[in-house]
């Protein structure tokens, strides 16, 4: 058999065994079979790339990454639907569409068996599907309603959802066919996803909902491949053949043979009776369901009804949604964790006595930020009231005080990072006055073990310490080794294990000898380059220059009073507040640009004189780490300097310089390197190909050098 009918035979083969699966529940191979002929098919398709298809079973797995959304116009309007909360509301809106229909409401039933048709809410992402011929060619969010995204690259990933239709007898397929639906994640993989984000140290998803929308949001399609994101179709869009359904419900029985997924708890209602029944019917067995459900949704079955009912300017008069109240229980608090995620927030979760809340037993609980807990006036011990947001995470929503024990204790929040014992930083600064608006505490320690690793992806970036051979692949290899690296001092380490280096896959003595060489060599640059890469809160790679402009090494630095570190925000304050914080009578006659301001400045501050700081620094020093500052400038070193005190903007391509070392260049000779044109731009230094740079500043007036001018400047 040749590769091409070969690779039919696969899509074909892999096509019928997704729909098996996912749709009809009645699987034709193993999982293990499925995978090793995706793999076949995968690696017959990189071998024939002429034979390529976008709608191949392979793009299951996701693709190469898009490089942004298009926005297209929906065929036909997406309506938001109106909401109804109560046996009265749903009994008005029963009554307001009979009688728009006619006087004894007779009408509404003559096109269809039944009048009405139910179906549980999806609390999932509204998803218009287009297929054309058969075959898949878009996905579109719901937007505006007018206008949604183009989200094909993530849809396309959906299992459950065919990219061509399988033709069924007596079903016509339409030249163009739009189902509406819902992308939800399937409860089961939502648990799942939630507690590799806690084992990662990520703070969980709220709700399956939100995860679903940001998944399909990612310009990378292996994310929604990688969340196994599901399909259950629900709404009518541009149908290209008018006779191809006379009911909605003979529109999901079409479609469903066609191999769409729909949910299979769909409902025939007659009266508002029986869609009472059907609320209380689906309100009992939701929780048993793989998806999040928030309610019911009722619509009149005949199209040609909904036609004539017609619509308002923002839902459809034809279908209305019945919403599930949340279920709410008490229960006792029992403790409080403090968890530190990988970007160093730290989050309290709160310990439960065990209670049966909407089908499931809570033992914990999300408390939000320590703000929250204060407004609550939590206490150890207490009887609080917890509720599931969006039936899925439980919160803790109120207390029963009159139930508080005479000894409960207030839940504190943590004075230092519960894992390093580093400073925390309070967000927003005003909550350091008023504790009931804080709604950030992060540790400030950029080795903290929970968030090192993406530290140290940082830290040898090239930007940074520019360590060769040291990638993030590289990394994530040496940390699931036995090999210590869990502190930056551990890559000035590395040459100790060179034998257990070279045990690892893929670690050859080049390039190890490589990663050593480059490691040394990244002893030397300076402390702005530290500074920078460790990626200490608040400051970045120019606030690290700008530090080190000012402070010839790491012991001035450290030695630095507070206001020494923000002269230009000390000397904007009123003298009164001056004389409060620092004891200044008068400005400082230094104003000096370090980056830093007041809040931020007191942040770094207690992280210099932090002990995880210290240890870090001194370990540093001991492994011969250069920590004098390359970029420091005596007072009047750069008065002689003809970029001194001037504001320059780069612009366009340059032969003898790369923009980052020209700009460190004319940084250490007094000049502050901008990247936008202004009034107050003293000087534009133009390369081949400027483009809008050049222009404004041309129309500004703004002195422009070409790159012979400035080499003849720096010459002198």
């Amino acid at each position: 058999m040749s590769d091409a009918k070969r690779i039919k035979e696969l899509r074909d083969l892999l096509t019928r065994a997704n729909r098996a699966y996912y749709t009809d529940a009645d699987p034709i191979m193993s999982d293990r079979e499925f995978d090793a002929l995706l793999d076949e098919l995968a690696t017959l398709e990189h071998n024939h790339p002429g034979l390529a298809d976008p709608n191949s079973p392979t793009v299951r797995v996701g693709g190469q990454p898009i490089a942004g959304f298009e926005t297209k116009k929906h065929a036909v309007p997406m309506l938001s639907i109106d909401n109804t909360y109560n046996e009265q509301e749903v009994r008005d809106w029963v009554n307001r569409t009979k009688k728009a229909m006619s006087d004894d409401g007779s009408a509404l039933f003559n096109a269809a068996g039944s009048g009405f048709v139910c179906e549980p809410k999806i609390d999932g992402v509204a998803m218009s599907i287009r297929y054309e011929s058969g075959v898949f060619v878009q996905a579109l969010t719901r937007g505006d309603g007018t206008e949604g995204d183009d989200v094909s690259h993530a849809v396309r990933t959906i299992r459950s959802l065919p990219l061509k239709l399988e033709p069924s007898k007596g079903i016509t397929i339409p030249d163009v066919l739009e189902v509406r639906g819902e992308v939800y994640i399937p409860l089961s993989e939502f648990e799942r996803i939630n507690e590799e984000r806690e084992t990662n140290g990520d703070e969980p998803f709220m709700n399956p909902r939100n995860a679903c929308a940001g998944t399909v949001k990612q310009l990378d399609p292996k994310a929604a491949a990688d969340r196994k994101l599901g399909f259950l179709a629900h709404g009518i869009g541009e149908v290209s053949a008018p006779d191809f359904a006379r009911s909605f419900s003979e529109f999901i029985e079409k479609t469903t043979k066609l191999g769409i997924p729909t949910t299979d708890q769909r409902r025939l209602a007659a009266g508002v009776d029986e869609i009472l029944r059907e609320i209380d019917r689906v309100d009992k067995l939701r929780h048993g369901l793989d998806y999040a459900t928030d309610g019911v949704v009722i619509r009149v079955d005949s199209l040609a009804q909904q036609d004539a009912l017609g619509v308002t300017s923002k839902s459809p008069r034809w279908v209305i949604a019945y919403k599930f109240p949340a279920e709410r229980k008490t229960t006792v608090l029992v403790d409080v964790a403090h968890q530190v995620g990988k970007t160093g927030k730290i989050t309290p979760r709160a310990t439960l006595e065990p209670v049966l809340l909407a089908g499931t037993t809570v033992t914990h609980a999300t408390l939000h930020n320590y703000g929250m807990v204060r407004q609550r006036d939590l206490h150890i011990g207490d009887t609080v009231e917890v509720e599931k947001a969006g039936e899925i995470i439980p919160q803790v929503i109120g207390v029963v005080k009159e139930e508080r024990p005479k000894r409960a204790k207030p839940v504190l929040p943590p004075d230092t990072c519960p894992d390093c014992d580093a400073p925390l930083e309070i967000e927003p600064h005003e909550a350091i006055e008023d504790p009931t608006k804080e709604t950030t505490r992060r540790c400030v320690n950029p080795e903290c073990p929970a968030q090192i690793r993406e530290k140290l992806v940082w830290f040898v970036g090239r930007r940074q310490m520019d360590i060769d051979s040291l990638g993030e692949q590289t990394i994530d290899q040496i940390r699931a080794s036995d090999i210590p690296l869990n502190h930056f001092a551990d890559i000035y380490r590395l040459h100790e294990h060179r034998e257990a280096l070279l045990e690892l896959e893929r670690m050859g003595e080049k390039k190890i000898e490589n990663m050593l060489s480059s490691i040394e060599a990244s002893k030397s640059r300076g402390l702005a380059r530290l500074l920078g890469a460790m990626g200490i809160r608040h400051v970045g790679t120019s606030t690290a220059k700008a530090l080190a402009k000012v402070f010839p090494d790491y012991d001035a630095l450290l030695s630095a009073k507070p206001y020494e570190l923000m002269p230009m925000a000390v000397n904007r304050m009123s003298g009164k507040k001056r004389m409060e914080l620092f004891g200044l009578d008068d400005k400082l006659e230094n104003e000096y640009e370090t980056g830093l301001g007041e809040d931020t400045a007191e942040v770094f501050y207690a992280y210099l004189h932090s002990k995880p700081a210290r240890e870090t620094f001194e370990q540093f020093r001991d492994l011969g780490l250069d920590l004098s500052s390359q970029e420091y400038v005596e007072a009047g070193q750069t008065q002689d300097s003809p970029f001194a005190g001037k504001t320059i903007v780069l612009t366009g391509t340059l032969e003898h310089f790369t923009r980052p070392e020209l700009s460190e260049k004319l940084e250490a000779m007094g000049a502050k390197v901008s990247g936008s044109v202004s009034k107050k731009t003293d000087l534009v230094i133009a390369g081949e190909s400027a483009g809008s740079k050049l222009t404004k500043a041309q129309s500004l007036g703004v002195e422009v050098w070409n790159e012979q001018q400035l080499l003849s400047a720096l010459a002198d």
